[in-house]
């Protein structure tokens, strides 16, 4: 199966400006993902899509080639990422180049292993999944999320959750943490989705590979625990 792997990267940040090319522990947060794109053999092809040409001359300083701008309307806030990937998509097949695989590689993740990636793929050469997704550890359980209003009630989400709560009783339960998308790229078209109706998880437990940077607090979170994970080891 032929795979190619999308780094999407808007330069139009308005919660964290000029975040793709800032420089995270010693390189523009962009060649993280860029970097490990690389370390992943059964990548076919590896494409970054932006509209800024600040991001294009990094990834040219790092080795990664951007031949092309995507479109005007898809770098607005209101492109989605399935319309970013669809559009790098339609492009390489009018190259001639056809991929059974697509990869979203999001730059706001900086840390990744491949171990999860390999065993996404596994997951779908089984033949019984459409998409893999990574997934950590919520931070705050379903069961204790509640309405909120202007007459300040509290109403549990979950209307249906017990009345009496312990931690220990929880039912397991993860959120998407942004850091792997993998799906059938005959799924993506279908449903427009990174999570068709078949989808599976991978569960990240690390605190580094549920790191998701928006803004400028995540960012110092970031740095900080990178710094001490790297100490460690």
């Amino acid at each position: 199966m032929r795979t190619l792997a999308i780094i999407p990267a808007r330069g139009g940040s308005k919660r964290l400006p000029g975040k793709n090319i800032r420089s995270l522990h010693g390189k523009p947060l962009i060649q993280w993902s860029i970097d490990f794109a690389r370390s992943i053999q059964w990548f076919d092809a590896i494409e970054v899509s932006t509209d800024s040409r600040e991001i294009q001359q990094c990834c040219n300083s790092v080795g990664q080639a951007v031949e092309r701008f995507r479109p005007e309307d898809l770098a607005k806030d209101e492109a989605s990422s399935v319309d970013v990937v669809l559009d790098v998509l339609r492009w390489k097949e009018s190259q001639g180049e056809y991929f059974d695989l697509i990869a979203l590689l999001q730059p706001t993740t900086p840390v990744r292993h491949r171990s999860h990636w390999d065993d996404a793929l596994d997951l779908l050469k089984d033949g019984g999944n459409d998409a893999v997704i990574g997934v950590g550890p919520v931070q705050t359980h379903p069961h204790l999320v509640f309405k909120w209003d202007e007459a300040q009630a509290l109403v549990p989400w979950d209307k249906n959750r017990p009345l009496a709560l312990r931690a220990q009783d929880l039912e397991p339960a993860v959120s998407v943490n942004g850091s792997l998308y993998l799906i059938r790229t005959s799924a993506l078209k279908k449903e427009r989705s990174f999570m068709p109706p078949l989808t599976a998880g991978i569960l990240m437990s690390e605190p580094l590979d549920n790191l998701d940077i928006d803004t400028e607090f995540d960012w110092l979170v970031a740095e900080q625990a990178i710094r001490y994970f790297h100490k460690q080891q």
